[in-house]
């Protein structure tokens, strides 16, 4: 009896796929119905052809070299130089004339860093780490960066500069600056 069954239910699944199997068949065959979309195809096929414009040339990267480090940033409050009641009278204010420059003068204020100090027979010394990574030792009245800064003061924890700044009209003027220990910045 489960051998009937079996041929039975085998004989009713072919039968079901052979019927499938005629119903696509008969969608797919070609009929008069067709005809609009050949036409159209036709239309499509025998209309000229446009060209594609050639990609434009690109010219290559050339990268910008930012010129302006000396320069303040314009993200920072400009620097507020105080009145002092020492402050000498103006056009006597010059760069040195006769100055041999020293390594530090070759690197921008900013760039440089406050690293520690020491303190050698009661009096202190900076060091200074420069953009290259080299540790320099400086005492007062030596001279950093590059608009002639004149380090006047060394605590533990920061210098004292003085820089000789062009004041725009074709004379000098003197602005104080302080390098803070590096991590030790209060905010």
């Amino acid at each position: 009896m489960k051998a009937v069954s079996a041929r039975r239910t085998f004989h009713v699944w072919a039968t079901a796929l052979m019927a499938c199997w005629m119903m696509l068949l008969a969608g797919c065959s070609g009929g008069a119905d067709m005809q609009d979309l050949r036409a159209f195809m036709d239309e499509v096929a025998a209309a000229p052809h446009g060209s594609i414009a050639p990609l434009p040339e690109f010219k290559p990267y050339e990268p910008f070299k930012y010129g302006a480090a000396n320069l303040r940033s314009p993200f920072q409050a400009p620097v507020v130089v105080p009145e002092r009641a020492d402050e000498p009278v103006p056009g006597s204010i010059q760069p040195p004339s006769n100055h041999v420059k020293s390594y530090l003068e070759g690197f921008n204020l900013a760039s440089l860093q406050l690293v520690g100090s020491l303190k050698l027979r009661g009096q202190y010394y900076g060091l200074i780490r420069d953009e290259e990574g080299t540790i320099h030792q400086v005492g007062v009245d030596q001279y950093i960066g590059t608009q002639w800064g004149k380090i006047e003061k060394i605590e533990e924890d920061r210098l004292e500069i003085v820089e000789i700044v062009s004041n725009g009209g074709g004379g000098w003027l003197l602005r104080p600056r302080t390098v803070e220990l590096v991590g030790s910045a209060k905010e």
